[in-house]
């Protein structure tokens, strides 16, 4: 807070020491640098913070490569048209094609490698300055620890492969797009205005691996040739789309009939019996053989009444949010197109894809969603701190009695506790809860649990494991 002293000129005097201080921050932008700002409120010396080196001598490298370019070609066409100086004699070149030339093969390259150059920004070194060639760019540019531990890449668990096709997570900082800068520029090379190219499997890597959000693009997207309109709602949520309704030019697959479960060249390995209807139809309709499979009647009877919107963060095609649906139920559904169409899939059935990576944060508003379910994807290979950081996500997004339905997670038996303490430290409510080891002979549990997000403390029962 400030307050004018009508006595004094009006003057601005700084009703406290913490306004007093914003005021000089703001007063310092129009004297110094942004960089020298921090460095003169808070005392950091150049020396004392570490930069990216080999991420600096790869930018200059960039930017001479760029130079040594345009000099080179330019000393080609000179010399050309020394060799043909009598032909340009009796040649006239048009004023247009003249300034199209100086414009594209001149102006144009030497205003980016001036762009590059005034963007490379050269520490002034104190005396001898500590460098870090770090594996991972940015992270050492950010001084809170939490945000350290957020960005740095999480490895999955005894060195497997997650659902992702990938040996570690990125989470969502920028710092990511810096390590796949050539695919980036792949992604944003295109013509302003034309069709974009049929690259959605390039950017969904790049999603993948952590360079996400991605830029906006202005070109136009493609779609198929022969698309077809959709099935009436009633008909569409439990019958297979029209195969002209999707682009198949980057599946093993050229329909949905491809994608069955019993071919093993399918292009996709979880979902099995995703795009087989008669599979879909019997989930969550009543108890199956396990008791750790509880139904949709089940599970809303819990909060009679209350379940009207959510979220069911996973891979498949839907057929949770179908069958909530005829509980007049909306569903968000999250998907990525992991070797067969998922969001496509998804759409085509009337429901509602998000299209979104384990790296993201949900896209909803604090207490907002009445249900999150999550079914046979996050398993015993996802780092602890990563699920730690999608579990308080999950919590901020529930609303106070909002249900979380664990449906289905598999662990092994020796890493069942650690997961256990995942679920258990937030003090919900537990409703059903139920361990389950798959048999005597193979190491590995099944957790299925339902509950809910108090406003209070409630804890009642331990669970015996």
């Amino acid at each position: 807070m400030a307050s004018i002293d009508a006595g004094s000129d009006n003057q601005f005097i700084p009703a406290d020491r913490s306004s007093q201080i914003r005021f000089w921050v703001l007063l310092g932008r129009f004297f110094l640098h942004e960089e020298d700002i921090c460095r003169h409120f808070y005392g950091f010396k150049e020396n004392e913070i570490d930069f990216d080196v080999k991420a600096l001598s790869d930018r200059v490298e960039e930017v001479l490569s760029k130079m040594n370019s345009l000099q080179g070609k330019l000393e080609s066409v000179v010399q050309e048209m020394e060799k043909k100086k009598n032909e340009l004699e009796m040649t006239s070149i048009s004023k247009l094609e003249y300034k199209r030339f100086l414009k594209e093969e001149v102006i144009h390259p030497l205003y980016g490698a001036h762009i590059a150059l005034r963007q490379i920004r050269l520490p002034r070194v104190e005396g001898a300055s500590k460098s870090t060639i770090t594996e991972d760019p940015l992270i050492n540019f950010f001084i809170v620890e939490e945000i350290r531990k957020y960005i740095t890449p999480k490895v999955n668990r005894v060195g497997k492969i997650n659902i992702y096709g990938t040996g570690k997570t990125y989470n969502t900082v920028g710092h990511a797009c810096v390590l796949m800068k050539k695919e980036l520029e792949e992604y944003m090379n295109y013509d302003v205005g034309s069709y974009c190219k049929d690259d959605w499997n390039l950017a969904q890597r790049l999603m993948i691996n952590g360079c996400d959000p991605l830029p906006r693009r202005r070109c136009l997207t493609r779609a198929s040739k022969l698309y077809q309109k959709p099935y009436a709602i009633n008909a569409s949520l439990w019958r297979m789309p029209d195969d002209r309704n999707v682009r198949w030019s980057n599946y093993l697959c050229r329909n949905f009939t491809c994608l069955s479960s019993k071919n093993p060249k399918r292009g996709y390995s979880k979902c099995t019996g995703c795009f087989e209807m008669d599979k879909e139809k019997v989930k969550w309709i009543g108890n199956g053989s396990i008791p750790v499979d509880f139904s949709v009647i089940d599970v809303l009877a819990v909060n009679p009444g209350e379940i009207r919107i959510g979220l069911d963060y996973g891979i498949g095609t839907g057929t949770f949010a179908a069958r909530m649906r005829e509980q007049n139920v909306t569903i968000v559904s999250t998907a990525l197109n992991l070797g067969a169409p998922f969001n496509e899939m998804i759409a085509l059935r009337g429901l509602v894809p998000l299209y979104a990576t384990l790296n993201q944060r949900l896209p909803f508003f604090d207490n907002t969603m009445d249900l999150i379910h999550t079914s046979g994807f996050l398993d015993g290979w996802i780092d602890l701190q990563l699920m730690d950081f999608i579990l308080f996500d999950w919590d901020r997004i529930l609303r106070p009695g909002g249900l979380l339905w664990v449906d289905r997670f598999f662990c092994s038996r020796k890493d069942l506790d650690d997961y256990m303490y995942m679920f258990l430290q937030f003090r919900y409510k537990k409703h059903k809860w139920v361990v389950s080891p798959k048999s005597k002979d193979e190491d590995n549990a099944s957790l299925s649990s339902i509950s809910n997000r108090p406003k209070f403390f409630l804890k009642v029962c331990d669970i015996d494991y």
